[in-house]
Protein backbone atom coordinates (compact mmCIF):
# COMPACT_ATOMS: atom_id res chain seq x y z
CA UNK A 1 0.00 0.00 0.00
CA UNK A 2 1.46 3.37 -0.99
CA UNK A 3 1.64 6.36 1.35
CA UNK A 4 -1.38 8.03 -0.22
CA UNK A 5 -3.56 4.99 0.43
CA UNK A 6 -2.26 4.70 3.98
CA UNK A 7 -2.87 8.39 4.67
CA UNK A 8 -6.52 8.13 3.60
CA UNK A 9 -7.22 5.79 6.51
CA UNK A 10 -6.39 8.50 9.03
CA UNK A 11 -8.83 11.28 9.90
CA UNK A 12 -6.71 14.41 9.57
CA UNK A 13 -7.51 17.44 11.70
CA UNK A 14 -7.63 20.80 9.98
CA UNK A 15 -7.32 22.66 13.31
CA UNK A 16 -3.86 21.07 13.77
CA UNK A 17 -2.75 21.95 10.25
CA UNK A 18 -2.17 18.29 9.37
CA UNK A 19 -0.89 17.67 5.84
CA UNK A 20 1.06 14.41 5.71
CA UNK A 21 4.03 14.12 3.37
CA UNK A 22 3.30 11.21 1.02
CA UNK A 23 6.03 11.72 -1.58
CA UNK A 24 8.70 9.04 -1.03
CA UNK A 25 11.19 10.91 -3.21
CA UNK A 26 10.99 13.97 -0.94
CA UNK A 27 11.32 11.78 2.16
CA UNK A 28 14.47 10.24 0.68
CA UNK A 29 15.83 13.72 0.00
CA UNK A 30 15.27 14.69 3.64
CA UNK A 31 17.35 11.69 4.70
CA UNK A 32 20.06 12.31 2.12
CA UNK A 33 20.42 16.00 2.94
CA UNK A 34 20.56 15.34 6.69
CA UNK A 35 23.16 12.59 6.23
CA UNK A 36 21.65 10.81 9.21
CA UNK A 37 23.81 8.04 10.61
CA UNK A 38 23.83 5.62 13.54
CA UNK A 39 25.65 8.30 15.55
CA UNK A 40 22.77 10.77 15.26
CA UNK A 41 19.86 11.62 17.50
CA UNK A 42 17.02 13.16 15.50
CA UNK A 43 14.20 15.28 16.84
CA UNK A 44 11.18 15.01 14.57
CA UNK A 45 8.58 17.73 15.05
CA UNK A 46 5.06 16.88 13.98
CA UNK A 47 5.65 13.29 12.79
CA UNK A 48 1.92 12.69 12.22
CA UNK A 49 1.31 9.04 11.40
CA UNK A 50 5.00 8.34 10.88
CA UNK A 51 5.76 8.23 7.16
CA UNK A 52 9.05 10.07 7.69
CA UNK A 53 9.57 8.53 11.13
CA UNK A 54 9.61 4.97 9.83
CA UNK A 55 12.53 5.89 7.57
CA UNK A 56 14.37 7.94 10.22
CA UNK A 57 14.46 5.04 12.69
CA UNK A 58 16.27 2.92 10.10
CA UNK A 59 19.11 5.44 9.88
CA UNK A 60 19.46 7.14 13.27
CA UNK A 61 20.72 6.03 16.65
CA UNK A 62 17.59 7.53 18.20
CA UNK A 63 14.50 9.38 17.01
CA UNK A 64 12.54 11.60 19.39
CA UNK A 65 9.10 12.29 17.92
CA UNK A 66 7.17 15.20 19.44
CA UNK A 67 3.50 15.03 18.44
CA UNK A 68 0.42 16.83 19.75
CA UNK A 69 -2.31 14.63 18.25
CA UNK A 70 -3.28 11.63 20.41
CA UNK A 71 -4.65 9.65 17.45
CA UNK A 72 -1.43 10.16 15.50
CA UNK A 73 0.54 8.94 18.51
CA UNK A 74 -1.43 5.65 18.42
CA UNK A 75 -0.25 5.20 14.84
CA UNK A 76 3.35 6.03 15.77
CA UNK A 77 3.29 3.44 18.56
CA UNK A 78 2.61 0.74 15.96
CA UNK A 79 6.18 1.19 14.72
CA UNK A 80 7.44 -0.56 17.88
CA UNK A 81 11.07 0.55 17.48
CA UNK A 82 13.61 0.38 20.29
CA UNK A 83 15.22 3.61 19.07
CA UNK A 84 11.96 5.63 18.92
CA UNK A 85 10.83 7.85 21.78
CA UNK A 86 7.38 9.39 21.36
CA UNK A 87 6.51 12.51 23.34
CA UNK A 88 2.92 13.75 23.50
CA UNK A 89 3.53 17.48 23.76
CA UNK A 90 3.35 20.88 22.08
CA UNK A 91 6.79 21.56 20.58
CA UNK A 92 6.52 25.23 21.63
CA UNK A 93 6.38 24.05 25.25
CA UNK A 94 9.23 21.55 24.84
CA UNK A 95 12.72 22.10 26.21
CA UNK A 96 14.79 20.80 23.31
CA UNK A 97 18.02 21.07 25.28
CA UNK A 98 16.64 18.59 27.83
CA UNK A 99 15.87 16.11 25.05
CA UNK A 100 19.35 16.54 23.57
CA UNK A 101 20.94 15.54 26.87
CA UNK A 102 24.17 17.43 26.25
CA UNK A 103 24.60 16.30 22.64
CA UNK A 104 24.03 18.03 19.32
CA UNK A 105 20.89 16.76 17.61
CA UNK A 106 19.42 17.07 14.14
CA UNK A 107 15.89 18.36 13.66
CA UNK A 108 13.46 17.22 10.97
CA UNK A 109 10.11 19.00 10.88
CA UNK A 110 6.99 19.01 8.72
CA UNK A 111 5.22 21.63 10.77
CA UNK A 112 1.77 23.24 10.69
CA UNK A 113 2.23 26.29 8.51
CA UNK A 114 0.21 28.57 10.77
CA UNK A 115 2.85 28.33 13.52
CA UNK A 116 5.98 28.30 11.36
CA UNK A 117 7.47 31.56 12.68
CA UNK A 118 6.96 30.69 16.38
CA UNK A 119 8.59 27.30 15.85
CA UNK A 120 11.60 28.82 14.07
CA UNK A 121 11.97 31.30 16.93
CA UNK A 122 11.70 28.44 19.43
CA UNK A 123 14.45 26.51 17.66
CA UNK A 124 16.83 29.42 17.05
CA UNK A 125 16.06 31.92 19.80
CA UNK A 126 15.95 35.63 19.16
CA UNK A 127 18.69 37.82 17.67
CA UNK A 128 19.88 38.91 21.12
CA UNK A 129 19.59 35.48 22.77
CA UNK A 130 23.26 34.53 22.42
CA UNK A 131 23.15 31.52 24.73
CA UNK A 132 19.83 30.04 23.66
CA UNK A 133 19.85 26.49 25.00
CA UNK A 134 17.65 25.07 22.23
CA UNK A 135 19.81 26.43 19.41
CA UNK A 136 22.98 25.34 21.18
CA UNK A 137 21.62 21.78 21.21
CA UNK A 138 21.01 21.62 17.44
CA UNK A 139 23.50 21.03 14.62
CA UNK A 140 21.10 21.37 11.71
CA UNK A 141 17.43 21.60 10.81
CA UNK A 142 15.48 20.32 7.81
CA UNK A 143 12.17 22.11 7.69
CA UNK A 144 9.13 21.81 5.44
CA UNK A 145 7.50 25.23 5.12
CA UNK A 146 5.29 27.23 2.79
CA UNK A 147 7.22 28.24 -0.34
CA UNK A 148 6.54 31.89 0.48
CA UNK A 149 8.12 31.47 3.93
CA UNK A 150 11.10 29.65 2.44
CA UNK A 151 11.69 32.57 0.05
CA UNK A 152 11.61 34.93 3.03
CA UNK A 153 14.10 32.82 4.99
CA UNK A 154 16.74 32.86 2.26
CA UNK A 155 16.10 36.40 0.99
CA UNK A 156 18.62 39.26 0.86
CA UNK A 157 18.23 43.03 0.68
CA UNK A 158 18.21 42.59 -3.12
CA UNK A 159 15.17 40.30 -3.06
CA UNK A 160 11.62 41.59 -3.61
CA UNK A 161 10.85 43.82 -0.62
CA UNK A 162 8.05 41.67 0.78
CA UNK A 163 10.43 38.71 1.12
CA UNK A 164 13.22 40.39 3.08
CA UNK A 165 12.38 41.07 6.71
CA UNK A 166 12.80 40.07 10.34
CA UNK A 167 12.34 36.33 9.63
CA UNK A 168 15.10 36.56 6.99
CA UNK A 169 17.49 38.16 9.43
CA UNK A 170 16.70 35.73 12.25
CA UNK A 171 17.33 32.72 9.98
CA UNK A 172 20.48 34.12 8.38
CA UNK A 173 21.87 35.54 11.62
CA UNK A 174 22.20 32.11 13.22
CA UNK A 175 22.37 29.69 10.27
CA UNK A 176 23.50 28.93 6.77
CA UNK A 177 20.09 28.66 5.14
CA UNK A 178 19.14 27.25 1.75
CA UNK A 179 16.14 25.94 -0.14
CA UNK A 180 16.78 22.25 -0.80
CA UNK A 181 13.88 21.82 -3.18
CA UNK A 182 10.37 23.02 -3.95
CA UNK A 183 7.57 20.61 -3.09
CA UNK A 184 4.23 20.60 -4.89
CA UNK A 185 0.82 20.33 -3.28
CA UNK A 186 0.25 16.76 -4.49
CA UNK A 187 3.14 15.60 -2.29
CA UNK A 188 0.81 15.88 0.71
CA UNK A 189 -2.44 14.42 1.95
CA UNK A 190 -4.66 16.28 2.23
CA UNK A 191 -3.17 18.64 -0.36
CA UNK A 192 -2.56 22.13 1.09
CA UNK A 193 -3.71 25.26 -0.73
CA UNK A 194 -0.14 26.49 -1.19
CA UNK A 195 3.11 25.11 -2.55
CA UNK A 196 5.84 24.13 -0.10
CA UNK A 197 9.61 24.03 0.10
CA UNK A 198 12.16 21.98 1.98
CA UNK A 199 14.65 24.25 3.74
CA UNK A 200 18.01 23.30 5.26
CA UNK A 201 19.51 25.31 8.11
CA UNK A 202 23.00 24.54 9.40
CA UNK A 203 23.56 26.19 12.78
CA UNK A 204 26.57 28.51 13.07
CA UNK A 205 28.74 28.46 16.17
CA UNK A 206 28.66 32.27 16.36
CA UNK A 207 26.17 34.95 15.25
CA UNK A 208 26.75 36.41 11.80
CA UNK A 209 27.83 39.78 13.22
CA UNK A 210 30.03 40.69 16.16
CA UNK A 211 28.28 43.55 17.96
CA UNK A 212 28.65 45.34 21.27
CA UNK A 213 24.94 45.23 22.11
CA UNK A 214 22.64 42.65 20.49
CA UNK A 215 19.50 43.89 22.26
CA UNK A 216 20.07 47.32 20.75
CA UNK A 217 20.60 45.70 17.34
CA UNK A 218 17.26 43.90 17.71
CA UNK A 219 15.57 47.20 18.57
CA UNK A 220 17.04 48.86 15.47
CA UNK A 221 15.88 45.96 13.29
CA UNK A 222 12.34 46.05 14.65
CA UNK A 223 12.23 49.80 14.06
CA UNK A 224 13.65 49.47 10.56
CA UNK A 225 10.96 47.02 9.46
CA UNK A 226 8.10 48.48 11.52
CA UNK A 227 6.59 50.59 8.73
CA UNK A 228 7.60 49.28 5.33
CA UNK A 229 6.27 52.29 3.40
CA UNK A 230 8.27 54.74 5.48
CA UNK A 231 11.96 55.50 5.06
CA UNK A 232 14.59 54.36 7.55
CA UNK A 233 14.86 57.83 9.14
CA UNK A 234 11.15 58.03 9.94
CA UNK A 235 11.00 54.40 11.09
CA UNK A 236 13.78 55.02 13.61
CA UNK A 237 12.41 58.37 14.81
CA UNK A 238 8.87 56.95 15.15
CA UNK A 239 10.29 54.19 17.34
CA UNK A 240 11.94 56.45 19.86
CA UNK A 241 15.35 57.27 18.36
CA UNK A 242 16.45 60.91 18.55
CA UNK A 243 15.85 62.65 15.22
CA UNK A 244 19.11 64.65 15.14
CA UNK A 245 21.15 61.61 16.12
CA UNK A 246 19.47 59.54 13.40
CA UNK A 247 20.11 62.18 10.72
CA UNK A 248 23.76 62.52 11.70
CA UNK A 249 24.37 58.76 11.85
CA UNK A 250 22.73 58.12 8.47
CA UNK A 251 24.87 60.84 6.94
CA UNK A 252 28.01 59.43 8.56
CA UNK A 253 27.27 55.95 7.20
CA UNK A 254 26.38 57.34 3.76
CA UNK A 255 22.84 55.96 4.00
CA UNK A 256 20.25 58.07 2.18
CA UNK A 257 17.61 58.92 4.78
CA UNK A 258 14.89 58.09 2.23
CA UNK A 259 16.15 54.49 2.00
CA UNK A 260 13.73 51.87 3.27
CA UNK A 261 14.74 49.25 5.82
CA UNK A 262 14.35 46.36 3.37
CA UNK A 263 17.14 47.89 1.26
CA UNK A 264 19.73 47.57 4.05
CA UNK A 265 21.83 44.43 4.37
CA UNK A 266 22.26 42.64 7.70
CA UNK A 267 25.80 44.01 8.01
CA UNK A 268 24.57 47.55 7.25
CA UNK A 269 21.96 47.23 9.98
CA UNK A 270 24.79 46.17 12.26
CA UNK A 271 26.80 49.29 11.40
CA UNK A 272 23.71 51.42 11.94
CA UNK A 273 23.06 49.86 15.34
CA UNK A 274 26.63 50.39 16.50
CA UNK A 275 26.72 54.00 15.29
CA UNK A 276 23.41 54.85 16.98
CA UNK A 277 24.64 53.25 20.18
CA UNK A 278 27.87 55.27 20.15
CA UNK A 279 25.97 58.48 19.50
CA UNK A 280 23.73 58.23 22.54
Amino acid sequence: MNLFERAKFFRTKKRLGQNFLINSEVIDEILDYSQISKDDTVLEIGPGVGFVTEQLVKKAKKVIAVELDEEAIKELEKLECDNLEIIHQDILKTDISALANGQKIKVVANIPYYITAPIISHLLGEIDDLDNKNRNSISEIVLMVQEEVARRMVATEKSPSKQYGLLTILARFWTECEIIRLVGRKSFYPAPKVNSALVGLKINEKPRLELSNYSHFRRVLKAGFSQRRKNIKNCLVNNGFDKEVVINVLKKLDIDENTRGESLSISKFGELSEALLCSK
